[in-house]
């Protein structure tokens, strides 16, 4: 089946992004037309004007918590393959059709954007992101017993399968528990390497702030030890 034959929904999170958006959703491939969903969790500054005029469908998600915004987008999604991907530039829109190929070719359910490649830009995640993201895929790999290097929000992944993990944290853990319980249930996931850029504009929510970095850590590892834990017990 062809790329052009399926159905794909690209699902981006926001929240103030109004001088990053537009050009997230511009640098998508003029030949891969996916339906563009951007779930905004209230903002103020004109991401949602940008994002309208520029085609994409907003939906708004006035609960807090990055999974609450994933998991709108999912039920909204009309793809038969979903793509989650960030709205503040970092993530490269022209690495979709890589992406999403292995699900689409049934050589995985889901596949990560692996972003510490040598197409990434040098610095574009900050040393403390860095070592907590391979902290926590060094506890994946480990537990789970899977070899990934990066757990990438920027991910392909058939909906139908996803919508069957049952998916229930909200928070910065949410693309964690989908990994952990992928892996629970036998999921094939491959990594795809993509390059990944330094925020176009603005300061991130996660890496740029003290407060941000522990709560993301505290949720990331909180999710891979709990799902581990009932497993065992």
């Amino acid at each position: 089946m062809q790329m052009d034959q399926v159905q794909v929904s690209i699902i981006i999170p926001t929240f103030n992004e109004a001088e990053n958006i537009a050009g997230v959703l511009s640098s998508i491939p003029g030949d891969f037309t996916p339906e563009i969903l951007v779930v905004d969790g209230g903002s103020q500054d004109g991401t949602v004007e940008i994002a309208i005029s520029a085609g994409a469908r907003v939906i708004a998600e006035p609960r807090k918590g990055y999974g609450w915004a994933c998991a709108t987008g999912l039920a909204a999604a009309q793809g038969e393959i979903v793509v989650f991907m960030d709205g503040d530039g970092a993530d490269d829109p022209r690495y979709l059709p890589e992406l999403v190929r292995p699900v689409l070719e049934d050589q995985a359910e889901m596949v990560l954007g692996a972003r510490l490649s040598r197409l990434s830009d040098p610095g574009a995640m900050p040393w403390h992101q860095r070592f907590g993201n391979e902290l926590a895929a060094c506890l994946i790999r480990l537990l789970y017993h899977l070899p990934l290097t990066d757990l990438s929000p920027f991910r392909a992944v058939r909906r139908e399968d996803l919508l069957r993990l049952y998916m229930s944290e909200m928070t910065y853990g949410w693309p964690t528990e989908m990994i952990v319980k992928a892996a629970q249930s036998r999921w094939r996931i491959r990594e795809v390497p993509v390059a990944y850029h330094p925020r176009q504009a603005g300061r991130s929510k996660i890496s740029g702030t003290f407060k941000g970095t522990a709560l993301a850590a505290y949720y990331i590892i909180g999710t891979i030890l709990r799902f581990a834990l009932r497993r065992v017990t």
